[in-house]
């Protein structure tokens, strides 16, 4: 006898949670909150949010790329150095808006990326790390030479590619301020659009199909093969996107900077090493690990830079701590004890009765991808 379309159960795939939807409440306030931050905040304020916006957009993207790929890199500042070239080529070259040029280098810092994962790719783990980096050192020192962009000393923006861009201008119509402090407010935006697209892209990557995919390569890479996962393919996907990121984030930095040169650009220190500190401080492979790692950074900076290399020393003390006694990180560690997900990716899969109500049979959960 067939069965009847009333008996037939339903399922259903679940990742949102009480918990995370109070949090997209608060997500939402707190966006409108900082974008009506420069209308009652002063410069120093904007300047610090600046840079914990930036820092956690190049976190969010290293985290994708070793936390969920197992990509360690430490060669991002080659796509920072990049994207802030592009900038600089295309403003003082090209004629080109600052803003649309943002968008432009991040594009071909992702174009650049694709050739050149097929170099790195074929490098594992630690031969892998070293790779990235000797890529970084080979842009550095291309770049160098190239005296139209100032050489080894670098170069600045004119004026007029900074405080006559389109956005500045705006800003200067509709308030009436002086072009410098409109500049301010417009660098501190874009951050915000940038931080915000970031922690969206990650996001969204991870709840789509190929989110599962990466779940399955970060598990067991060579089982993930027998379920038809693709994970070079995979990999070589985060790469680039890490690299499109990466590159709009550089090119913004030293857009507010407006002086580059080939050291500084391409500073291990500045673009990878803290970045790697914030990743791994905050906790890696969650969303809400660099938001975490990236205000601990700011905090520690803002209390200890004023003691020069011991700063640093404290930093790496700090760090390896935390990798020994809290080695998924602090928001890491809180998740997994309290069962926290602010932005969850984590899959379950319930039944209910065919009448549509899950209250009327038992709700069964399975994890469907693993935390």
């Amino acid at each position: 006898m067939a069965m009847t379309n009333a008996a037939a159960p339903r399922f259903a795939i679940r990742t949102r949670t009480p918990v995370s939807t109070i949090a997209a409440v608060c997500c939402v306030v707190l966006v409108v909150v900082l974008a009506a931050l420069p209308f009652f905040a002063g410069r120093s304020v904007m300047q610090n949010m600046f840079f914990i916006l930036t820092m956690l957009s190049l976190a969010q993207f290293w985290n994708l790329l070793a936390g969920y790929s197992g990509l360690i890199s430490v060669g991002q500042q080659a796509f920072v150095g990049l994207g802030a070239y592009l900038l600089f080529a295309w403003t003082i070259l090209g004629g080109v808006d600052p803003v649309l040029a943002i968008v432009l280098s991040g594009a071909i810092a992702a174009l650049v990326a694709l050739p050149t994962s097929f170099l790195v790719f074929r490098l594992k783990g630690a031969y892998f790390a070293v790779g990235t980096w000797v890529v970084a050192e080979v842009f550095r020192l291309i770049l160098a030479q190239v005296k139209i962009l100032g050489g080894g000393t670098g170069t600045a923006l004119p004026k007029e590619a900074t405080n006559d861009a389109a956005f500045v201008q705006w800003i200067v119509q509709m308030t009436g301020e002086r072009a410098a402090v409109a500049r301010d407010k417009a660098d501190y935006w874009l951050a915000l659009i940038l931080a915000i697209g970031a922690i969206g892209l990650v996001y969204g990557l991870l709840r789509s199909r190929r989110g599962l995919a990466l779940a399955a390569i970060r598990d067991n890479e060579a089982a993930s093969g027998s379920v038809g996962v693709d994970a070079t393919r995979m990999k070589r996907l985060v790469y680039v996107v890490s690299a499109f990121g990466a590159g709009m984030t550089g090119a913004l930095i030293y857009l507010a900077k407006a002086r580059i040169s080939p050291d500084a650009a391409f500073s291990l220190i500045d673009w990878t090493a803290f970045v790697f500190f914030i990743v791994i401080i905050g906790g890696i492979a969650t969303i809400e690990g660099p938001i975490v790692g990236v205000l601990i950074f700011w905090l520690i900076q803002n209390e200890l830079s004023s003691f020069g290399s011991v700063y640093l020393m404290l930093l790496g003390a700090l760090a390896i701590i935390v990798m020994l006694f809290f080695p998924k990180g602090v928001w890491g560690t809180l998740a997994e004890r309290f069962d926290l997900h602010l932005f969850p990716i984590r899959r379950s899969l319930e039944f209910a009765s065919a009448a549509g109500d899950p209250k009327s049979s038992p709700a069964v959960e399975e994890e469907i991808s693993h935390d």
